[in-house]
């Protein structure tokens, strides 16, 4: 499959060319991507799944399985790390030849903490969204209230206006 860095427009440009005369004369959009595809040489896939450890051929450091208390698992290795990193730090002084055994397993833990974090982003995204809905629910009753201020005093004022017009 020949790339290139700026590659010509698609030759279905063309079906447009009558677009701001007619514009029912435009095709219908493509229906969407489902299963894998390519885009820009790499192979891509539509589901949205986060592929396990061992599909990526990374030893697990925590436990399997759907009821994972990430607080803990996420401390346990962030304290697994620093002991490794202190550890890194002594072989390094003391034997700098066996430095590699230690920066794999440093780097075996950050896999094993990204993997845990990443598990985590649908519960992020959702508290995102609960929290932006809070607030747009919070600012248009605000919203509301400022609209019923407003009219009890445009009310207050024609009351008063028609109190001086009646008193003449």
């Amino acid at each position: 499959m020949a790339t290139a860095t700026y590659p010509p427009p698609p030759p279905f440009y063309r079906l447009y060319k009558d677009y701001l005369q007619n514009p029912k004369s435009a095709p219908e959009p493509p229906p969407p991507i489902e299963g894998t595809y390519v885009c820009f040489g790499g192979n891509y896939t539509t589901d949205d799944v986060l592929p396990s450890l061992e599909d990526q051929g990374v030893r697990q450091l925590y436990p399997k399985g759907p009821n994972i208390d990430f607080k803990k698992e996420l401390r346990s290795l962030n304290r697994e790390l620093q002991l490794h990193i202190l550890e890194l730090a002594d072989v390094l002084v003391e034997r700098p030849s066996q430095y590699a055994r230690q920066v794999e397993e440093i780097s075996l833990i950050f896999k094993n903490l990204h993997h845990l974090l990443n598990s985590l982003r649908p519960h992020q995204a959702r508290a995102t969204l609960i929290h932006i809905l809070e607030l747009q629910i919070q600012l248009r009753k605000e919203a509301l209230e400022d609209i019923k201020r407003r009219r009890e005093e445009a009310r207050r004022l024609l009351k008063e206006s028609l109190g001086t017009l009646d008193g003449q």
